[in-house]
């Protein structure tokens, strides 16, 4: 298994840097856009390019990349928000997401305003929607994007850190042990359960702030 492992790795590692940063950017611009985070699994293509990094400055361009990437894909959303907010929702595109979510939204940009553009960034329905929904309210884009930014740069930096320390464990074992590709798969697998349980965290978190909000809105 070591041996796929290496193949795996000296192929991610043999593409051009700039490339790679390039497509890890790409890829997660589009999974931040409207509709397109549906089908583009952006948090794996950025998984997968850390593990090319070769050391700490090819480290930072990499999270400079995904970063931009993620701050153009909201800005994107926002910016179709605020042009065609209401004809988005209206579209059959819009209606998959569901009109109780697009609700929920509503609710939970109105009564938290940027702390609800950060927190959606970590979930899965609403972080498609926020951005949109941010838009078409009279929040300024100034406000937006400093929230954003924020939520962005944790989950940049937490994606491709994973990345690079599972090669790092990986490559710090292989030598010795026969089956050092399970520390890779390891590390990997035991980020993916803690983003898991993360996210399922913060969804309760939000959920339970959006039924309070609405609650409120009702009386």
């Amino acid at each position: 298994m070591n041996e796929i492992l290496d193949w795996l790795l000296a192929g991610v590692s043999g593409i051009d840097p700039i490339w790679r940063n390039f497509f890890a950017g790409l890829a997660i611009m589009l999974e931040t856009s409207l509709f397109v985070g549906i089908i583009v699994p952006g948090d794996t293509v950025v998984l997968v390019a850390s593990t090319g990094v070769a050391d700490l400055p090819d480290f930072f361009w990499l999270v400079g990349s995904v970063l931009v990437g993620s701050l153009i894909g909201e800005s994107l959303g926002f910016s179709i928000g605020r042009l065609f907010g209401k004809q988005i929702r209206a579209s059959r595109l819009g209606q998959r997401f569901g009109e109780n979510n697009w609700k929920r939204a509503d609710t939970f940009v109105e009564k938290r305003g940027g702390p609800a553009v950060a927190i959606s960034r970590f979930l899965p329905v609403l972080h498609s929607l926020v951005p949109v929904v941010a838009g078409a309210t009279k929040m300024r884009y100034q406000s937006f994007i400093a929230w954003t930014f924020g939520a962005c740069l944790v989950w940049a930096s937490a994606y491709v850190g994973i990345g690079y320390i599972a090669k790092a464990s990986y490559q710090e074992v292989a030598s010795n042990f026969k089956f050092g590709a399970f520390a890779f798969l390891g590390v990997i697998a035991l980020f993916v359960l803690f983003v898991h349980l993360g996210k399922k965290k913060i969804s309760k978190v939000a959920d339970q702030m959006i039924e309070e909000d609405i609650q409120k809105t009702s009386k």
